[in-house]
């Protein structure tokens, strides 16, 4: 057992990309965690496939070492705000933070999100200026930036006097002052020791500890995680678990867990200050503390920030449905949604009137496009309608309030015009504007809706250049309506197979999103009209043949690359009246009214 004054619990915050889960692999190295020998993935704490598919933290996860007689245990958060009830949940664990700011880029949106969150809750920052040997890098300049950032953010006297370190994470060293010379994390590791106070509280007091995150086996079931506040934990202990709203029910632990390195391992007894994972109680959730037997008392919950954003799952009824998914049910999604919410704190989901739909609430497009990937991966099929922003009411005035958004945009001088220009028209406010090296940096006041669908065009009006960083800001006045989608979009005329003669024919009125051979339905989205209105098209129109050939009138198939689009590219692009259809192998647009003449009675009902 490590005595209380040899522990030290602390999280890791940073913008994402700033090299969070880098600087977890570098102390792994530091501490000697691994053989000289030993095999080791790169970004060991992103061990979800969508992490390192995606390149970002989405799950805040839980790891040890040991170094110099100290225990480490260490919490890797998300650096996107829309996982932020994962940041908000796991500070509440931690005695400081390791704040990761980019040599480079300086603190960005979410680096203010998360920080915010930090100072909130009394915790002392140290920063960290990583990427030091990256062309460019002005760590000094990214320190004046991290202390105007904690005044802007309210900080105390105590915060503000943060200790500093210069690191290059991949590098695997760090120093105090950029002119010293250091070939390893020693001084990081020192810098903590003597900054990071250890954790408050008594072992000998009765029972207390938080549930902040979850996990599941398949052996032992529902895992809770959290950091013991006081008390001891052994196995086999009857415990009181104190719910959400008051009620109390007794349970027994039957396995508990430590964190070291890359590993769980089993625990006979844990103590006050440590993080553990408990298994045995099978209703566990986030934010219900788990107490003594005799006398409990629960522990005060971290308030998550509110959704933003809700959409439509509903059951897969197009022609397709079936086909390609293993879970098309609605009880099957539905479930699934349930499980869930038992450990994704900022989620919501409510029935609807109808029993085939469900409308799920997050913290932002990325947060349930997550969701859906994650469910269409383990063979469920759904169709998701349009994101929409939740909308309040102010209590005083009695006026619509929407979510607003601030954004950051870096991009080349060359394509300010075009950015501004379509900024303003999604009735976005310019912030300031500052020119870092022939890069202009743009800070708008923008609301929600505005960014949905946006992302997409930006990157088309940059040429790829540009890079967009959002975060929640507040809700404020409503601003109207917003411009939708120009264009109208190509529909498929019936149930059939696409031809490249059809095709290329179709090329002169649109852009197409299909191959030749694609298995197409009526109503299904196959390309964008180049005009405002919808047109119905046929696809299957092959080429009329005789028994006449000539060498110059027969033209070869030639066909433009289609646009293809992933889920997030799909969920921005469609419109109110549209769906996107999601399999384990296909992602299409389709019509929420299938047959032709039904859709165009629809909308002259909706005109009338």
């Amino acid at each position: 057992m490590t005595p209380l004054e040899k522990i030290r619990n602390i999280a890791i915050i940073a913008h994402v990309d700033h090299g969070k889960t880098t600087l977890v692999d570098a102390l792994f190295k530091g501490a000697h965690m691994f053989r000289d020998n030993q095999r080791v993935q790169e970004r060991a704490m992103d061990s979800n496939d969508q992490e390192r598919e995606r390149g970002i933290t989405i799950l805040a996860k839980t790891t040890s070492l040991h170094w110099a007689g100290y225990r480490f245990n260490i919490v890797d958060t998300p650096g996107h705000a829309d996982f932020g009830g994962e940041v908000e949940r796991v500070l509440s664990m931690v005695d400081s933070v390791l704040l990761v700011v980019d040599a480079f880029d300086g603190p960005m949106p979410q680096t203010k999100f998360v920080t915010r969150k930090a100072l909130a809750l009394g915790l002392r920052p140290i920063v960290v200026i990583n990427k030091v040997d990256r062309p460019g890098a002005r760590p000094l300049w990214a320190q004046d930036q991290v202390f105007d950032l904690l005044i802007e953010l309210g900080a105390t006297e105590e915060q503000l006097d943060f200790p500093c370190v210069f690191a290059s994470a991949k590098q695997g060293y760090a120093m105090l002052d950029m002119n010293d010379a250091s070939e390893n994390l020693d001084p990081l590791f020192d810098t903590i020791v003597k900054h990071c106070p250890h954790p408050t509280g008594s072992s000998d007091a009765p029972l207390q500890m938080l549930v902040t995150l979850m996990d599941w086996s398949d052996f032992v079931g529902q895992i809770g995680i959290g950091r013991i506040v006081n008390g001891r934990l052994r196995v086999g202990d009857a415990v009181s678990l104190v719910k959400r709203d008051g009620s109390l029910q007794q349970h027994k632990v039957t396995q508990l867990y430590g964190f070291e390195g890359l590993t769980r391992i089993q625990l006979q007894e844990a103590t006050a200050g440590e993080i553990v994972a408990i298994a045995g109680i099978a209703d566990i959730r986030v934010g219900e503390t788990i107490a003594d037997a005799t006398s409990p008392v629960a522990l005060p919950y971290v308030d998550i920030d509110e959704p933003t954003i809700s959409m439509m799952f509903m059951v897969n009824a197009g022609p397709f449905a079936g086909q390609d998914g293993k879970h098309v049910q609605s009880r099957r999604i539905r479930e699934r949604l349930q499980k869930e919410l038992q450990h994704n704190v900022a989620l919501r989901v409510e029935d609807t009137d109808s029993p085939d739909s469900f409308k799920v609430s997050g913290r932002g497009e990325l947060h349930l496009s997550v969701l859906i990937e994650t469910m269409r991966r383990e063979g469920f099929e759904l169709c998701v309608s349009r994101p929409e922003v939740i909308l309040h009411t102010d209590p005083v005035t009695g006026d619509k309030l929407e979510p607003y958004e601030d954004v950051t945009i870096d991009i080349p001088e060359a394509f300010m015009g075009v950015v501004m220009e379509h900024m303003g028209n999604r009735k976005a406010e310019m912030q300031d504007m500052g020119n870092e090296g022939g890069r202009l940096r743009l800070h708008f006041k923008i609301p929600s809706r505005g960014l949905i669908g946006f992302r997409s065009e930006f990157m088309t009006d940059t040429r790829g250049e540009g890079i967009l960083h959002s975060l929640f800001s507040h809700y404020g006045p409503y601003k109207g309506e917003l411009p939708g989608r120009k264009n109208g979009v190509l529909i498929s005329m019936e149930t059939c197979e696409s031809v490249g003669f059809a095709l290329m024919n179709l090329e002169e009125r649109g852009v197409i999103f299909i191959h030749p051979g694609t298995k197409c339905y009526e109503g299904m989205i196959v390309g964008e009209h180049a005009r405002e209105n919808d047109l119905v098209v046929n696809v299957a129109k092959g080429k009329k043949l005789s028994n006449m050939r000539a060498s110059g009138s027969d033209e070869a198939t030639r066909l433009t690359p289609p646009r293809e689009h992933t889920l997030e590219q799909a969920l921005e692009y469609i419109e109110a009246d549209e769906l996107v259809e999601v399999t384990p192998n296909f992602i299409r647009m389709r019509k929420r009214v299938l047959d032709t003449n039904e859709r165009k009675k629809s909308e002259k009902r909706s005109e009338g």
